[in-house]
């Protein structure tokens, strides 16, 4: 099982306003690749830097997504899936990143490691770290590196129970 498991943190409301990207791969039940890009989004304003500490000038004079989008693109290649917490919010700012780069965005399928956690364990609430905190992962939540390494963590640690990997 080969899958890259995905976290995006935005600027603003905009599903296009990524301002960092984690991704994580996965092969064979361990992690092979960590990357972290910050992300100059296509407007300056910041509404949720309390949440992440990212601002305007940290990623000023980062790369745009349609930039990082070869050294992304490569990561995903030959993936069976991509894996996120709340899949339908990563899904989301990645078709809409890719719709303002003019990049077609990837069709692959999507797993939701909220459902995985809850049908696995049955662990409720299922935010990141009530269910990292159940798995004894390490997470510094926000940051989206970590988030991503958390949600192949869940993902890994449902690969080894067992439990059925379910592709949206």
């Amino acid at each position: 099982m080969t899958f890259v498991a995905i976290d995006f943190e935005t600027a603003d409301h905009g599903p296009d306003s990524a301002c960092a990207i984690g991704l994580v791969r996965a092969s064979d039940d361990r992690i092979v690749t960590r990357k972290c890009y910050l992300v100059r989004p296509p407007r300056q304003s910041f509404i949720f830097s309390d949440i992440h500490g990212i601002t305007w000038e940290k990623v000023c004079d980062q790369p745009t997504f349609a930039v990082l989008w070869p050294e992304i693109q490569e990561l995903i290649l030959g993936a069976e899936f991509l894996a996120s917490h709340g899949a339908s919010f990563d899904r989301r700012v990645l078709k809409s990143c890719c719709q303002v780069a003019n990049i077609l965005s990837p069709q692959i399928p999507h797993v939701c490691t909220v459902k995985l956690a809850r049908n696995t364990w049955g662990i409720h609430p299922t935010n990141l770290p009530m269910v990292c905190r159940h798995l004894g992962l390490r997470l510094n939540h926000h940051e989206a590196l970590s988030d991503a390494e958390a949600c192949a963590g869940i993902v890994i640690a449902a690969g080894r129970c067992g439990a059925k990997i379910c592709l949206s």
